[in-house]
């Protein structure tokens, strides 16, 4: 039997084959579209979900996976396994992970569900180290130890270009859109974990790059100078159809920052995107210790 398998889902951005070469299971996040069911990666790619959400008359909604599908994989893979980590979307944002430890429960204490308030890029840098804990012989305990004790060693800053589908959702008020586009005003967001605040609001994405760059680089020179001085610190790139952007904005990182250690450029996973859009660009640092 093997000692331990990691699990996380689709919102940390990894693919369903990567998963498979690293050994981690990938649980693919489910929506419903016009009632349908859909699985991320699976039953529905980047470009068809995109071509839903443009439409204003389908209606999209996310969804998790469900407590009997949990405790099912749950119990499947103990079956090759002694003991598995499972690494969710950060709480604040899902029901997801409470679901899961619920669940957890029912296992003696061979299944360990991580609340390390990650999503996107920062929760796949925590997946990425668990495997090279794993993989350089660390138990079980002390890698969720170490997942719980970092978890606020990261930010994500995140341009928005639309309001239009946090309107649509509810979580910004109709005038207050509208006002913000007569303005030409877009939001910068921020999160430790917890949930997303606004930062800065801004009128061009060069502004906002200019203030996440500068903002990270405060941090890193701060807070998590420690870490950063220690050359354990990463920055990552996510974005929603917006590659090229992101592209320049690597760039642009690099100069700001030359000491830093540059992972990913990933697009957004769909269970974000589908309340803020396309054109979106986020930029984040998190701890990675295991780097070779």
């Amino acid at each position: 039997m093997k000692k331990l398998l990691i699990m996380t889902d689709s919102n940390s951005g990894i693919k369903i084959d990567e998963g498979k070469n690293m050994d981690v299971f990938v649980v693919p996040m489910p929506f419903f579209i016009d009632g349908q069911e859909y699985l991320e990666e699976l039953t529905l790619s980047q470009d068809e979900f995109y071509k839903f959400l443009k439409n204003d008359s389908v209606n999209i909604s996310t969804s998790q996976p469900s407590a009997y599908y949990l405790r099912d994989l749950f119990k499947k893979h103990l079956k090759e396994y002694e003991q598995i980590i499972y690494i969710p979307m950060m709480s604040s944002l899902s029901a997801t992970c409470a679901s899961a430890i619920s669940i957890a429960a029912e296992f003696d204490e061979r299944v360990h569900v991580i609340d390390n308030l990650r999503i996107s890029i920062t929760q796949k840098e925590s997946v990425y180290e668990a495997v090279a804990m794993r993989d350089k012989g660390y138990s079980c305990e002390e890698i969720v130890k170490y997942l719980l004790d970092t978890k606020h060693i990261a930010s994500i800053y995140i341009y928005l270009d639309t309001l239009k589908y946090l309107k649509k959702g509810g979580r910004i008020k109709p005038a207050a859109a509208a006002l913000a586009n007569l303005l030409g005003i877009r939001p910068v967001l921020y999160t430790r974990g917890e949930k997303f605040d606004t930062y800065a609001k801004v009128r061009s994405i060069t502004q906002a790059k200019r203030k996440m760059i500068d903002k990270v680089k405060s941090e890193l020179e701060t807070e998590f100078k420690e870490y950063y001085d220690a050359g354990k610190m990463i920055v990552s790139i996510a974005h929603t159809q917006n590659y090229e952007e992101a592209l320049k904005f690597k760039d642009e990182i690099l100069a700001a920052l030359p000491k830093i250690k540059f992972r990913f450029i990933d697009a957004l996973s769909l269970s974000v995107s589908c309340h803020i859009g396309s054109g979106a660009l986020a930029i984040a640092i998190s701890i990675n210790s295991f780097l070779d």
